[in-house]
């Protein structure tokens, strides 16, 4: 007997819903970006400065995070964080951590791609000018500031982009979590409704037009960065 499709569930109210886990969605990429940029800016310099300790450090940093799959970094931080939040604030025991887990674990998990991402960039940058910004009186740390950085991150920002691209349709994994964001939410409505094809075609649906859109934008804004 064949399927009956009934999208019927996709009403207001259901989209009100959605709309609120799009948010938290949204909420845990841009978190995940930000700080996953400013920290895996500091382990790409880590990993390319001449302190073998740091050298070590960021190494092993990234190629830990990046040999775990995200799922079990979820579930880790979503069992880890409550603990030491409550025991470091003595909070109660029934405040909800999810979010919080969620971004810690995105943040520090893209990290370490980001922190690659970056230390490609750097590298790409001729060696002679920052030879040459030493020579001028700057200090390392100066150079890498006012001469390397601007310039490497011009040449990523595609990647990094694309990368946030990512991390966006990574956050369905939270579900582990049960934490309500949008592939959540629409799992749990369509349970609950009984349409759980027709829920999760939808959300696939809006996954892919976000997704796709921003493809293209990155697409036309790397073209502008090559021209």
């Amino acid at each position: 007997m064949a399927y009956s499709f009934d999208f019927s569930s996709i009403n207001a109210d259901n989209l009100a819903v959605l709309g609120d886990g799009m948010i938290v969605s949204l909420q845990i990429t841009a978190v995940a970006v930000v700080v996953g940029i400013v920290w895996g800016t500091l382990l790409a310099m880590m990993r390319l400065s001449g302190a073998k300790p740091l050298q070590w450090l960021a190494a092993g940093y990234v190629n830990t995070f990046r040999s775990i799959p995200l799922v079990m970094v979820l579930l880790w931080f979503f069992l880890i964080v409550p603990q030491l939040l409550q025991n470091l604030l003595n909070l109660s025991p029934s405040t909800d951590f999810r979010l919080t887990s969620a971004l810690v674990a995105f943040a520090l998990f893209e990290a370490a791609y980001y922190s690659e991402i970056i230390r490609a960039g750097i590298q790409s940058v001729p060696k002679g000018q920052i030879n040459a910004s030493l020579a001028l009186g700057m200090t390392y740390g100066q150079s890498m500031r006012l001469v390397i950085l601007p310039q490497a991150f011009r040449n990523m920002i595609p990647l990094l982009l694309t990368q946030g691209i990512v991390l966006f349709q990574d956050t369905s994994l939270v579900y582990v979590s049960a934490l309500a964001d949008f592939f959540g939410q629409a799992y749990g409505i369509g349970e609950r409704d009984g349409r759980i094809v027709e829920l999760l075609l939808f959300a696939g649906a809006v996954y892919f037009v976000i997704c796709f859109s921003a493809s293209l934008l990155v697409r036309r804004f790397q073209k502008k960065v090559i021209s």
